[in-house]
C-alpha cells in the first residue's frame, strides 16, 4: 500500500481475490453444467472444480440455482452485449449474430441445451424464468430505441420482438442442427421486421 492510498481504497480495489474467486466459481459452475446439466451440478462439485471451499460458495450465493443463475447471466452479458448502432435492423442483425456465434461454441451449445432440457422442478423454473426476463431487459432497449427512432411503432410488444428473434436461432442450432449462415439471419431479421413477403 502506498502513502497515499487509505486501507479501505486497497480492500475495495476491484479485481483483487474476491473478483478471482467469483471468476474461477462461475467458470466451473458453466463447465459443469454444460458437462452434466442442471440436475448433475452439486455444490461439492463446483468447490472440487473451482477450488474453492463448498461453503464459501453456499455463503456467497445461498443456493445451488442463484449460483447458476448468476454464471448464466455473467456469461451472457460477457458474450452477448446489447448494440447500439443507430438503426433497429443493425442492431437486430448483431444481436442475432452474437447469439448464432455463442450457440456455435461447445459451451454456449451445451448450455443452451441444458437451460432447455432441464427438469421443471419448481426452483429451476422460477430461475430460468428469471434468467430469460433479465435478458429481455437488457434487451429491450433495441425496441425502445427503435420507437424513439420512429422505426417501429409505439405499441409494439418488446417481449413478442424479441422471442421471434431469438426462436429461430434456436430452433436451428438446437433442434434441426442447422448452419446460421449471414443470408439466414439476414432473412430472419428482415421477415421478423417487414413480415414475410406476399
Amino acid at each position: 500500500m502506498s502513502g497515499n492510498e487509505t486501507h479501505d481504497q486497497v480492500t475495495r480495489r476491484p479485481g483483487g481475490r474476491s473478483a478471482r474467486v467469483r471468476a474461477d466459481v462461475l467458470r466451473s459452475t458453466l463447465e459443469a453444467l454444460a458437462e452434466r446439466g442442471p440436475e448433475g451440478l452439486t455444490m461439492s462439485e463446483i468447490a472440487r472444480r473451482s477450488g474453492v471451499h463448498a461453503t464459501s460458495i453456499q455463503r456467497r450465493w445461498s443456493t445451488l440455482q442463484n449460483l447458476i443463475l448468476d454464471a448464466l447471466l455473467s456469461y451472457s452479458q460477457d458474450r452477448l452485449p446489447i448494440p447500439d448502432s443507430g438503426n433497429v435492423r443493425d442492431d437486430l442483425l448483431a444481436l442475432a449474430r452474437l447469439i448464432a456465434a455463442y450457440l456455435d461454441t461447445p459451451l454456449g451449445g451445451a448450455l443452451a441445451r441444458a437451460m432447455a432440457a432441464g427438469d421443471d422442478d419448481p426452483d429451476l423454473a422460477t430461475h430460468r424464468a428469471r434468467f430469460w426476463q433479465a435478458r429481455y431487459e437488457a434487451a429491450k432497449v433495441i425496441v425502445d430505441r427503435a420507437i424513439d427512432r420512429g422505426e417501429l411503432a409505439a405499441d409494439t410488444d418488446h417481449a413478442l420482438a424479441l422471442e421471434l428473434l431469438v426462436a429461430p436461432l434456436h430452433f436451428r442450432a438446437l433442434l434441426i442442427r442447422q448452419p446460421l449462415d449471414e443470408a439466414r439471419i439476414e432473412r430472419m431479421v428482415d421477415v421478423l421486421l417487414n413480415g414475410l413477403p406476399s
